[in-house]
């Protein structure tokens, strides 16, 4: 994967790009900032996450810093949840950069990824997460649809997309690995 220039993601004006902050019950979802690199190299160590996200596991603080600079920070719609108790980020939510999408999106759909540190599964975090960034992909960005696609052998993440209304729509081999289609139409299907 080719770091990325904020120029790229033309969606939203630099002004509200900047400052996505989305408010939900338990956590804060914002934009990624290099001093998180500790906090997502204690998730992103963990084999359990990387293998389930698809993405290599983080060998150091380095790693995570250098991700964070090099891939977060540049793209905007790349959001760290963080816990409203704690301000500490434990998992990350955003749009699949154009071009990096797991299979062909539709005119007007973007792809969202989505994972979360082992210590926080199983507590509803993600779900909450996801809702509220479908509300701003529908409300801000104006996106027709939105993808998501997940390891086959990933049954929670399989389950968020279906509890936040996405339906599953085929199945697709990703680098040998098994992997499930799912989509969430935000506006009315033309007849």
């Amino acid at each position: 994967m080719t770091p990325r220039n904020i120029n790229q993601y033309p969606i939203c004006p630099t002004q509200l790009v900047m400052n996505i902050c989305i408010d939900t019950p338990r956590l804060i979802l914002r934009r990624w900032r290099e001093s998180d690199a500790e906090a997502l190299y204690a998730c992103a160590s963990d084999g359990r996450v990387s293998e389930m996200a698809l993405w290599p596991r983080h060998t150091s603080v380095e790693m995570s810093r250098r991700i964070i600079n090099e891939f977060f920070i540049p793209n905007p719609y790349n959001l760290a949840m963080v816990l409203k108790d704690t301000d500490t980020p434990v998992g990350c939510i955003g749009l699949v950069p154009s071009g990096d999408e797991h299979t062909a999106p539709l005119p007007g759909e973007r792809e969202i990824g989505y994972w979360i540190g082992h210590p926080y599964w199983g507590r509803g975090l993600t779900s909450e997460a996801l809702e509220a960034f479908v509300r701003f992909c529908k409300e801000s960005l104006k996106l027709s649809s939105l993808l998501i696609t997940v390891d086959a052998r990933n049954r929670a993440s399989r389950r968020v997309a279906e509890k936040c209304g996405f339906l599953l729509v085929g199945d697709l081999d990703f680098n040998g690995i098994p992997t499930k289609i799912f989509r969430l139409h935000l506006t009315p299907s033309p007849q």
